[in-house]
């Protein structure tokens, strides 16, 4: 099937621009908000079409899109839609979410014919806005064939790693992995600081070995500066270690340094920085 209709439904920081994508990848795209006025600005700026409900949004689509909050979002959000979505269409969440909800929605969108992917995303704000996110896919093959020419528009890479769930499975290694690298990161510059080093210096350097990683490229500038308001809020973060933590426990994972870096960014809280980027760990050292 040649997927011409597509339906977004989250306008976040993510959702926004990824919905904006499509439109300028040629689909015909309609987008809904719980807010009203965010959808009509991004109608202004994309020129796409804006629905009033879900329902509407989704009733004619092809293909459903979704970026929305946490796990009840998602079941309100996709139940809504998939009441309404034609037998043969597919529905991909890209929310960040646990798998349990994407396997429960898999069989809910399986008994009414529909195919359903869970595609959570990586490469933050910035991915989002420059089409150069990367993709975590769980689901059936056929399904990854009718979407990732949809998902190409918003996506530098995306793949498909095995049944529903094992994309919300890989996001979690993601997050896991962020937390350990930028905890590092911020010891290593706190560390530097305190040796009377120049930082910048010495990140030109390091950057260039072992220790590179894409949170020292993009970041210590800005943790240097102590500018935190902009990037991936730790509230998320701590959303998705959450998940990633519960999962843990299900599955005999040991998972201490990310428990560990959790509580951390609880203490990132605790200062006011729940919607300060990641990379703000360095702020409880220095503070």
């Amino acid at each position: 099937m040649t997927m011409k209709k597509i339906t977004f439904l989250g306008l976040g920081v993510m959702g926004y621009p990824m919905a904006g994508h499509l439109v300028k990848a040629g689909f015909d795209v309609t987008v809904y908000n719980r807010t009203q006025r965010k959808a009509v600005e991004w109608q202004q700026q994309y020129h796409g079409n804006v629905a009033q409900t879900i329902e509407q949004a989704c009733e004619q689509a092809q293909l459903v899109m979704m970026c929305v909050g946490d796990d009840n979002d998602v079941r309100d959000v996709a139940g809504r839609a998939i009441s309404v979505m034609k037998p043969g269409t597919v529905l991909v969440d890209h929310t960040t979410a646990s798998a349990t909800v994407a396997r429960d929605l898999q069989q809910l969108c399986s008994e009414s014919g529909i195919g359903f992917l869970d595609a959570p995303v990586s490469g933050g704000q910035a991915g989002a806005e420059n089409g150069q996110l990367t993709i975590m896919v769980g689901g059936q093959h056929g399904h990854y064939v009718q979407a990732e020419p949809v998902m190409a528009a918003f996506a530098r890479h995306s793949q498909l790693l095995g049944e529903c769930g094992s994309g919300q499975l890989a996001k979690m290694m993601n997050q896991i992995c962020i937390a350990g690298v930028v905890q590092g990161l911020a010891e290593a510059l706190h560390f530097g600081q305190q040796a009377g080093l120049d930082c910048k210096q010495v990140i030109e350097v390091i950057s260039k070995g072992a220790a590179q990683s894409w949170q020292m490229e993009n970041r210590h500038e800005t943790m240097l500066a102590g500018k935190y308001d902009y990037g991936f809020a730790v509230d998320w973060m701590r959303k998705d270690l959450a998940i990633a933590l519960e999962e843990g426990r299900k599955n005999g994972s040991t998972l201490a340094l990310t428990a560990l870096v959790d509580q951390y960014y609880a203490d990132v809280q605790k200062m006011g920085g729940g919607r300060w980027d990641t990379s703000s760990l360095l702020a409880r050292l220095t503070s």
